[in-house]
């Protein structure tokens, strides 16, 4: 989840206007993403317009949903297509998946919070939504899947383990931000089917490469498929002490850079 966010608020959030774009057709963005240069975040996410209940905890969409979205936009879906969203929070971007047709979407989060708003959100907008709570490995074993979604804790933290509970269970993932990361990179291979692609953001302080070398270490193809900057937000800034002593930022660093990592199981 991205640094820069704000502490979560209960609310019901009025997602804008879409995209005039259709999200299966080829855009300058998506030129863009290809060559892995730094792109404009969208303002919007693609698709209907969605009004999303949220509970307090819960992260609600934000830069990096939107950049996640974009590359989304990007992926074919379709009467055969299974997808599975790592960490769905609000559910959005397995709503957008299945509302493009998948032919099934799979949601999973650690936070009740977050599968109780998920689920809420699939009834307000009578989309097919499975949202399981619990630990993605365990809730999805013995399973495999077309695409993957993910955007999950990735902020450097100075404590060793995950949070158990409260918003920061969105967010905050050990020293290097890479607690969540790494697991995901270590279950891709066996969760995808041959041909199946995962899509996941993070900030590029928790190391971009480091991604692309474990997923191909894996037996993934792997790219860093889109790069986007964003101003430091309250989470970043509070810590900036912290994170300077630690080598992850510069003194006058003020800009965070969100990475999408595309790896293709061949």
């Amino acid at each position: 989840m991205p640094m820069s966010k704000p502490t979560p608020t209960p609310m019901s959030t009025p997602m804008s206007t879409p995209m005039s774009t259709p999200m299966s057709t080829p855009t300058p963005m998506s030129m863009s993403m290809s060559m892995s240069s730094t792109i404009p975040i969208p303002r919007t996410l693609p698709g209907a317009l969605f009004t999303l209940f949220t509970l307090p905890s819960v992260y609600r969409p934000q830069a990096d949903t939107r950049l996640l979205a974009a590359a989304l936009a990007q992926e074919e879906l379709g009467p055969h297509t299974d997808v599975l969203e790592i960490g769905t929070g609000t559910g959005v971007l397995a709503l957008h998946a299945a509302r493009r047709g998948a032919a099934t979407v799979t949601a999973v989060d650690v936070s009740w919070p977050a599968v109780v708003t998920a689920r809420m959100n699939a009834l307000l907008h009578r989309l097919p939504l499975r949202v399981l709570h619990g630990d993605f490995a365990e809730r999805t074993h013995g399973r495999r899947f077309d695409l993957i979604v993910t955007n999950p804790p990735y902020v450097p933290a100075p404590g060793t383990r995950l949070p158990p509970r409260g918003a920061e269970r969105a967010w905050d993932a050990g020293p290097d931000g890479r607690l969540v990361i790494d697991r995901i990179c270590e279950a891709a291979a066996s969760l995808l089917r041959p041909g199946g692609a995962l899509l996941m953001v993070h900030s590029g302080m928790c190391g971009a490469e480091t991604t692309v070398d474990r997923l191909t270490g894996e037996g993934l193809s792997a790219t860093i498929a889109a790069r986007a900057s964003v101003p430091w937000g309250p989470v970043l800034r509070s810590r900036r002490t912290w994170l300077e002593r630690q080598g992850l930022a510069a003194a006058d660093e003020q800009r965070e850079e969100l990475v999408v990592i595309r790896a293709r199981n061949l």
